[in-house]
């Protein structure tokens, strides 16, 4: 009886077939090599890329599902490097303030399946209360919810009354973010509890910002010495960290200090941009945003002096692209949606072609390059050998116009189609 029993525990615990995908499209662009490749032949298996050939010399696999993406050109599944899922711009504020806690895990959930139809196949959610961005990525992870991958930071680290407090409320609500600290040791103590309940990326305010209150963009809010303690705590245990960065001066101590990526660097200057490329440092500047925020923001019930400083880092920051790029600097993808609605986030391709990258550059920076700055090369990024089936089908030539990228025809992840437009 025993040896039954184990014999039909054996049966249940082996792995069924892993269904396999066999997609074919006219051409697909290789992000990895910058070449159009005609009559792609893809093969995926669980959900991974197995072989990528041409059609006609990569035999079609038994049994497997077909996806013919006729007419299409395939490119890989974007990333966006800076997005706040739980968070609705057309909310108006009290009217969010009535909502209860748990409210904007739903909220979340909605703009993760918005931001995947779009082609947006993963994101890096860089900010969110209660631990949202981890219990949605479980809940996609486990199938319950359809969206982009997440990759969570939980609650942004920062000072007391900075950026990345609650800046708010008056004296008498207490408020104050979970995430704030004070001192090297305390910031070292918060990269190990974050990390502890899921983060898996750490996002640090070194300077004010735009859309909190009694902070200015430029103002520095934490010294070199904590930012180092950040970054060399977070390397240690193997996580990568992105600063909040608006401040020529922040910019450069965060850099110096070791830190990953470098958020919206909205005036960075010559020094900082030496500084980054010499350095590695990624940027992700967030150059479309606000064309949204200056046309809806008051609508919405955005306070003047938020709108001021957006207005007054608004071309500077964009100049500050083009120089960066220009100079060699590593960029990626990042568009701060949440400040926006989510489904805009790929109207960020037409800016930066316009701030002087060309379609391939753009392309690469919300794919290979992003795959890089998050340590996931080889996961996404790309479509090759060994990544996950995250695949966008457009119409036309992408290394021509970055316009295809705007509006994704078909959208796969993981090997199964989550979108299609056709």
């Amino acid at each position: 009886m025993k040896h039954l029993l184990l014999a039909a525990a054996l049966i249940l615990a082996a792995p069924v077939s892993a269904e396999t995908v066999f997609i074919t499209a006219d051409r697909m662009v290789d992000v990895l090599t910058g070449r159009m490749v005609d009559a792609p032949a893809i093969v995926v298996t669980e959900g991974r890329i197995v072989s990528v050939g041409r059609q006609g010399s990569v035999a079609v696999p038994e049994g497997a599902k077909r996806i013919d993406l006729a007419g299409l050109t395939l490119v890989p599944g974007f990333i966006d490097m800076h997005v706040h899922l739980t968070s609705d711009p057309k909310m108006q504020p009290m009217d969010a303030l009535l909502k209860t806690d748990n409210y904007w895990v739903l909220v979340g959930a909605q703009n993760a399946g918005k931001m995947l139809a779009t082609g947006i196949t993963t994101v890096r959610n860089v900010g969110s209360s209660g631990f949202d961005d981890v219990a949605i990525k479980q809940a996609i992870e486990d199938g319950r919810l359809q969206g982009s991958r997440i990759v969570p930071a939980t609650y942004a680290l920062g000072a007391t009354g900075g950026h990345c407090d609650e800046t708010f409320f008056p004296p008498s609500f207490e408020a104050k973010s979970p995430g704030v600290a004070d001192g090297v040791d305390a910031l070292r103590a918060k990269v190990r509890e974050v990390r502890k309940y899921g983060a898996e990326v750490i996002k640090v305010c070194a300077t004010g910002g735009v859309f909190s209150r009694n902070t200015e963009p430029g103002q520095q809010q934490l010294r070199e010495e904590e930012l180092k303690a950040i970054a060399d705590e977070a390397h240690m245990w193997g996580v990568k960290v992105a600063a909040h960065a608006h401040g020529a001066s922040g910019i450069k101590a965060a850099i110096r200090a070791g830190i990953d990526t470098i958020e919206h660097a909205s005036l960075i200057d010559d020094e900082g941009i030496k500084l980054a490329k010499e350095r590695g440092a990624y940027l992700s500047m967030d150059i479309y945003n606000t064309d949204y925020t200056q046309s809806e923001g008051k609508k919405n019930g955005v306070l003047e002096d938020n709108l001021r400083k957006d207005r007054e880092v608004a071309d500077v920051q964009r100049e500050g692209f083009r120089k960066a790029n220009a100079a060699g600097v590593k960029m990626v993808f990042g568009t701060d949606a949440g400040v926006m609605p989510h489904e805009l986030a790929v109207n960020q391709f037409g800016t930066m072609a316009r701030y002087g990258m060309s379609p391939l550059q753009v392309l690469r920076a919300a794919t290979s390059t992003a795959a890089e700055a998050l340590g996931r090369e080889k996961d996404v990024g790309a479509i090759a050998p060994g990544r996950y089936a995250d695949i966008v089908a457009v119409a036309g030539d992408p290394l021509a116009s970055v316009e295809p990228l705007m509006a994704a025809k078909v959208v796969v992840k993981g090997g199964e189609v989550v979108a299609d437009r056709r």
